[in-house]
Parts: C-alpha cells; sequence; structure tokens
C-alpha cells in the first residue's frame, strides 16, 4: 500500500471515529433525535448519585438544564428510588418542542447541611418537569429542585465528610447522622 492510500484510510478513520464520538457526545447531552425523557432521567440518575453535591461534577449535570448556576441549597433530598415516565401519553405535551414529564420520588427524608440534621419523612413526591428545545438540545427549563440524593449514596458521602472532620463534636454528629439515613425507612 502506497504512503498516499495509508494517508487517506487513517484520515477517513479518524474522521468516523469523530463523527461517532460527535453522535455519542450529542446523545447524551440531550439531540433532539432522541426522547425527552431520556434527559430528564439522566439528570435525576446523575442527581441520585450526589453529582450536584460535587463541585467537579456539576457541570456534567448543568449539559442538562437550561440554567447555568443553582442557589446554594440549605438541605438535601433523600431518596429511595425515582421513576420517569417513559411514554409520551403520559406527558402533557405542550407542543412539539416543549412537553412536561412527570417524575415520582419515593422520598426518604431530607437533610440539613448547616446542623447536619436528618428529618425523616416517608412520601411519595411527583414532578412535572418542563423539557424544552433549547439550542437543538432537549433541557429541563423547570423546576429547579434540591439534590435528590439516592439514601446510600447520602450515608457514603457523610461518611467522607466524617473521615475529612477533625473536630471531634462535628464527628459525632455526623455519625449520628450516618446512623439515622441507613436506618431510616
Amino acid at each position: 500500500m502506497n504512503r498516499r492510500r495509508l494517508t487517506r484510510l487513517v484520515l477517513c478513520l479518524v474522521l468516523i471515529g469523530g463523527l461517532s464520538l460527535a453522535s455519542l457526545v450529542s446523545a447524551q447531552t440531550g439531540s433532539l433525535d432522541h426522547s425527552p425523557a431520556d434527559v430528564v432521567k439522566r439528570y435525576f440518575g446523575l442527581d441520585y448519585k450526589g453529582a450536584r453535591l460535587d463541585a467537579l461534577s456539576i457541570e456534567t449535570v448543568s449539559a442538562f438544564t437550561a440554567w447555568h448556576e443553582e442557589p446554594t441549597w440549605g438541605h438535601v433530598v433523600v431518596i429511595r428510588s425515582f421513576t420517569v415516565a417513559d411514554h409520551y401519553r403520559q406527558w402533557e405535551v405542550i407542543d412539539r418542542m416543549e412537553v412536561v414529564i412527570p417524575v415520582t420520588f419515593q422520598v426518604v427524608g431530607s437533610v440539613y447541611l448547616e446542623t447536619a440534621g436528618f428529618i425523616q419523612g416517608a412520601e411519595t413526591e411527583e414532578v412535572r418537569v418542563r423539557v424544552k428545545a433549547v439550542n437543538n438540545r432537549w433541557r429541563i427549563i423547570e423546576p429547579m429542585l434540591p439534590p435528590h440524593v439516592g439514601q446510600k449514596r447520602m450515608a457514603n458521602i457523610v461518611r467522607e465528610a466524617w473521615l475529612k472532620e477533625t473536630d471531634q463534636a462535628k464527628r459525632d454528629r455526623l455519625d449520628l447522622l450516618r446512623d439515622e439515613l441507613r436506618k431510616a425507612k
């Protein structure tokens, strides 16, 4: 094979790889070719894992929303699970470029960050998430909810804070909080 053919082959392979990567990225960031429910699932899936509590991960989550900054939340909603209505018949269709998708959370309670306090409150919370086409991507435009983090993940976050804490009184409070999270039903 001569040098020119080899160069063309490599260039084609790089181009195909680049197009595949661009396609993957567009799927991850809410391409209009995909269901708007996918954006809602990905956003709350990352939220469930605690991505909105980590400064390094917040950029990943913001790719799914129309807002670029969030307020400083004083509490975290601790959840057992969430479900997103998959089928368009369960949605409120405003028009081709805007829908409202119901999301249901199985709430365990809330953790208040400043006091490291936990208020247990098992309930089912239903939220109507408005998704709209913005710059050729599906984006969540409302509501802006406080973080909804999974129960086990929240207990692990508290454990990580406990390991880093040097003040014994604060460590004791974090230890109590972790126990409360583990026992919550």
